[in-house]
């Protein structure tokens, strides 16, 4: 069996972790036409929803992926995608969007699953970095050694 060093996957794992949650931050603040055609009816103002989750996004993945604060970072994002698996993700399997021709749903079935899937296993991922402890590749352990 190979055996990795724990620092160099612990920095593998919050960097390949924080990927999506840094790529849709971005996305939410500059590029949400999209985003916002998913958002349900009831949310008044998208665009100010979509750069609040798009800051919240950022923060979070920055804090994993920098190993800055790893636990409350963890903590955001796991809150993030419980309210967005339950809010968007979980009504959108068993609902179509009024404009969706019917030859597409099988494609929005695909893609909500797979969402809904994916926020599990990311939201795991964030529990499990509640109680991480980051390696010395992590801005939290410079700065303890620089005290």
């Amino acid at each position: 069996m190979i055996k990795i060093n724990y620092d160099i996957t612990d920095l593998l794992f919050r960097l390949l972790f924080s990927i999506i949650f840094l790529g849709l931050g971005a996305e939410h603040l500059f590029a949400d036409q999209i985003i916002q055609t998913m958002m349900p009816d009831w949310f008044v103002f998208k665009r100010l929803a979509s750069i609040m989750a798009g800051l919240v996004l950022l923060l979070g993945g920055g804090s994993v992926m920098l190993g800055y604060r790893t636990q409350l970072g963890a903590a955001v994002l796991g809150v993030f995608l419980i309210v967005v698996t339950v809010l968007i993700h979980a009504p959108s399997l068993i609902a179509y969007p009024d404009n969706l021709p019917e030859q597409w749903h099988w494609l929005w079935d695909v893609y909500q699953r797979s969402n809904f899937v994916k926020n599990l296993c990311l939201l795991g991922a964030c529990f499990h970095l509640i109680n991480h402890e980051t390696g010395r590749f992590s801005l939290d352990k410079i700065l303890a050694h620089h005290v």
